[in-house]
């Protein structure tokens, strides 16, 4: 079904998924660069188009306890936030995954201090890999709004109940403008119904204890629930895109997206906005008579360890462009990549790139030369293993 088109920011964008999946409560609590999602918000609020409850709480702490407390009792729960104050929610994370509760929040990708930096890379989101989060990444602001209705009707699914975060690279795409279309309420309704009360819902007519304490006897079998769930959502990520593609017309392929794979001798994997400009060095370097691909990565929790394994197939060197850094190893996503290949006794050439710290620009000649990295690396040259883009000075 198609909707109307207009020209707004990332934010906007998000801002418009949330309005068109009906959430109950909103909590909000400003923090740059997402502030313009609960604003706008709370002008849908104001007028009408969006009826539901808004909160403004006194910290982002308080955003997502008053999210799992929403949660808790069967409404549908939305929060956003972003860098430090994601780090300031970090406590309350496991509590809402841990119940198993559909909350959904966008984050708005920013470094984190200290140096203090408001512009975009991925390192906050990155601290939280293990909070039990099923995590996005999305590229552009089109895939922003989408992924919040597809974020619910996942989440929501009785066989994931888990909690779902959207990434939004800060700035580059949270205050970029785009035309995007934005679906018709009546569509989002057919693939996004009301949101049933799960199960594990506290209610008066059946009394539950919410964040219960688990001793070494029972403790473990909690997580490992929770874990294998986990594992298992993968196939409830690729139907709910399925059925988004069928019903809206854009399909984004499930937990990655594969570029000019199927040939490529050196494939470079991207997570995010610098996918848009990799996929133009990509088509160049092709023009040129390059053997290059590129994978898109869509989803880091649960790890698509298959998909990606599938894709990188044939390829003689696999590079990570990672805009953040485990301090003291690698970047983290690297760290996934080659542990997923090692699991299927793959052995290309890898490469870490580490790109875009603090919001530094990512360029085409940067990625060009990644690319001739990789060819390097493939051909038997000794290149150091971790590699960092447009460093200015002697570190």
């Amino acid at each position: 079904m198609s909707g109307i088109r207009k020209f707004i920011c990332g934010d906007d964008a998000v801002a418009e998924g949330v309005r068109l999946s009906r959430p109950h409560v909103i909590s909000a609590y400003p923090i740059t660069p997402q502030t313009i999602v609960v604003e706008r918000l709370s002008e849908y609020v104001e007028e009408g188009s969006l009826k539901a409850r808004y909160m403004h709480v006194e910290s982002e702490h308080s955003a997502m306890s008053c999210a799992i407390g929403v949660s808790s009792v069967g409404a549908r729960a939305f929060t956003a936030t972003s860098s430090q104050g994601l780090l300031y929610m970090a406590e309350t994370l496991p509590y809402a995954s841990g119940a198993r509760l559909p909350i959904v929040m966008m984050n708005a990708n920013r470094s984190i201090a200290t140096p203090w930096n408001i512009y975009g890379d991925q390192m906050d989101a990155m601290f939280l890999l293990n909070s039990g989060w099923i995590q996005y990444y999305v590229e552009d602001a089109q895939e922003a709004l989408d992924m919040m209705i597809q974020g619910y009707r996942l989440a929501e699914d009785p066989e994931v109940m888990t909690p779902v975060m959207i990434n939004v690279d800060g700035f580059v795409l949270t205050h970029t403008y785009e035309l995007v279309e934005i679906p018709d309420q009546a569509g989002v309704d057919a693939f996004l119904p009301p949101l049933k009360m799960p199960l594990n819902s506290m209610s008066l007519e059946a009394p539950k204890s919410l964040s219960i304490s688990a001793g070494n006897d029972t403790n473990m079998e909690f997580n490992m629930k929770q874990h294998l769930d986990m594992l298992a959502a993968g196939t409830r990520i690729q139907a709910v895109d399925k059925a988004y593609g069928q019903a809206f017309g854009r399909y984004y392929h499930g937990a990655l997206e594969k570029i000019r794979t199927e040939d490529a001798e050196v494939i470079l994997i991207t997570a995010g906005t610098v996918t848009g400009t990799a996929r133009v060095v990509v088509d160049r370097l092709r023009g040129e008579g390059k053997k290059v691909g590129l994978v898109k990565l869509r989803v880091l929790r649960p790890f698509p360890v298959e998909e990606l394994t599938e894709a990188l197939k044939g390829a003689e060197a696999v590079g990570v462009l990672d805009k953040n850094i485990s301090f003291g190893y690698e970047g983290t996503i690297f760290t996934n990549v080659n542990s997923a290949l090692m699991a299927r006794a793959m052995t290309p050439k890898t490469m870490n790139f580490i790109g875009g710290i603090g919001g530094r620009d990512i360029t085409k000649e940067n990625l060009i030369e990644a690319y001739d990295k990789l060819f390097g690396a493939a051909a038997g040259q000794p290149l150091e293993r971790v590699q960092y883009m447009n460093v200015r000075c002697d570190y």
